[in-house]
């Protein structure tokens, strides 16, 4: 089914463009897995969208073997164009309460910096 960042406006959303193949996206997925359950209850949520081209039969498998735990959507490139185009993975949005872009993390970087970042959301009301 069709989902829309409107559908979470009023929380913070870190939307993740990953793949199953993608090294630093293996190392980031259990860093969102933490967010998420630290933070949901405070308006938080991931959203993971996998650019993986061979679809559910190569992602359902590889979100079981992890125990990911948050909402994953399938991407197209016409998703990643609207976002400005997604030229690397993985890719981050870092999005405020009222559906506005904050920050974006391009490649891998520290997990405090995304600590920071949605910490730095979440207590801005």
């Amino acid at each position: 089914r069709t989902v829309r960042l409107s559908d979470y406006k009023g929380k913070v959303v870190l939307l993740n463009f990953w793949a199953t193949w993608c090294g630093p996206c293996k190392i980031e997925i259990p860093w969102f897995i933490e967010f998420e359950t630290k933070n949901k209850d405070q308006g938080f949520a991931v959203l993971g969208v996998s650019m993986d081209e061979d679809g559910w039969d190569v992602i359902r498998p590889f979100l079981s073997d992890i125990g990911v735990n948050y909402r994953v959507l399938l991407g197209t490139d016409m998703v990643a164009e609207q976002f400005g185009g997604v030229n690397a993975l993985p890719t981050s949005f870092l999005i405020d309460r009222e559906g506005r872009i904050a920050s974006t993390h391009v490649g891998l970087v520290s997990r405090r910096e995304y600590e920071d970042d949605i910490r730095a959301l979440l207590d801005s009301q």
